[in-house]
């Protein structure tokens, strides 16, 4: 039998999820940042009767508008080990059931493998899209480039002629530079973002989760990739680039960098963060010649009232909206 328990600090949590191979958002500083953005967190732990952790889930709480309570959102987890997917599932229904009673659970495993388990319900109200790239970082780097497109291949070498300086920002004072190429790129592409507060948070919060690289021209940032990263895997969370960025192809040597980097630091996987119809996901698509279909978002229900939100309620249906158009800047 596999029971859920709390956890409350932070090593052990960090400790669980690399040795479960878990993602980047179920590490400790992600659920730090959310409770500064209206959102709650509970860690929980799954033991077996040998009390060996098989499993594991950051547990985000969004309260929900009048008898619907809160929402219970698990993202990119539960993790779990092999064998043990059901039991996990389980035990995470009956926490939260127990402890944090809503509406749903809302989970958005890190698989590509379909859930198939009793009561589980397959949902189209995604907050992370399914629809990804990811670079499996234990091929050698001539194999990552023979799956990239041709033209990528030319613009990687092209822009690496362009004496730029490619480095890892950990400063945080470094991080104004970087925000001021997001402000332009946000500026141009039309969408809106977070306050700097936010992101300055990010970077404090995830500590050395927080992967920043940027290419510089006379030490100045022309473009940036910022990334989320657990020992396992690497998660694209922001990226942009100012007018001669654009002009040098900054973005390509700059992704190709971090790629490179994070397959040296040992980690295994390269998340591009979702596909859309749109310029981004072309570029990010020319990095292979795949596409990653995740599993999706799978619901439990919680409530009677689970019914009313599958339909659509739309004053309950804007926290699912905001937290996608968030996820988003």
């Amino acid at each position: 039998m596999v029971v859920g328990r709390t956890c409350d600090e932070q090593t052990p949590w960090d400790d669980a999820i690399t040795d479960l191979g878990g993602h980047p958002l179920q590490l400790w500083g992600w659920g730090e940042l959310k409770t500064a953005y209206h959102w709650g967190v509970q860690r929980v732990l799954f033991r077996n009767d040998e009390d060996t952790v098989v499993g594991a889930a950051q547990i985000l709480v969004r309260p929900l508008p009048g008898p619907f309570r809160r929402l219970d959102y698990v993202p990119r987890g539960p993790v779990w080990k092999d064998g043990y997917e059901k039991p996990v599932l389980d035990a995470l229904r009956d926490h939260c059931a127990q402890e944090l009673p809503g509406t749903l659970i809302s989970i958005e495993p890190d698989t590509e493998t379909t859930l198939e388990h009793e009561g589980w319900k397959h949902s189209t109200n995604t907050i992370l899209i399914p629809q990804t790239l990811i670079l499996d970082l234990t091929r050698t780097e001539d194999e990552l480039l023979a799956d990239a497109a041709k033209k990528t291949r030319q613009y990687i070498r092209k822009s690496g002629r362009e004496g730029l300086e490619i480095r890892r920002v950990t400063a945080r004072e470094d991080l104004a530079a970087i925000l001021g190429v997001y402000h332009e790129t946000a500026s141009r592409a039309g969408f809106a973002l977070h306050d700097d507060a936010y992101y300055y948070d990010v970077h404090d919060k995830l500590g050395d989760a927080s992967v920043v690289f940027a290419a510089y021209q006379d030490d100045l940032p022309l473009a940036f990739v910022w990334l989320a990263a657990s020992a396992r895997t690497a998660f694209e969370l922001y990226g942009g680039m100012n007018t001669l960025g654009q002009s040098l192809r900054a973005n390509y040597a700059l992704k190709w960098h971090a790629i490179t980097s994070c397959k040296e630091q040992g980690i295994s996987l390269y998340d591009m963060n979702g596909l859309l119809n749109d310029g981004v996901s072309t570029f990010k698509r020319g990095f292979a010649s795949h596409e990653t279909e995740l599993a999706g978002t799978y619901d439990y229900p919680l409530s009677p009232l689970y019914t009313v939100w599958a339909k659509g309620l739309p004053s309950v249906k804007r926290v699912v909206q905001k937290a996608r158009s968030l996820r988003q800047a």
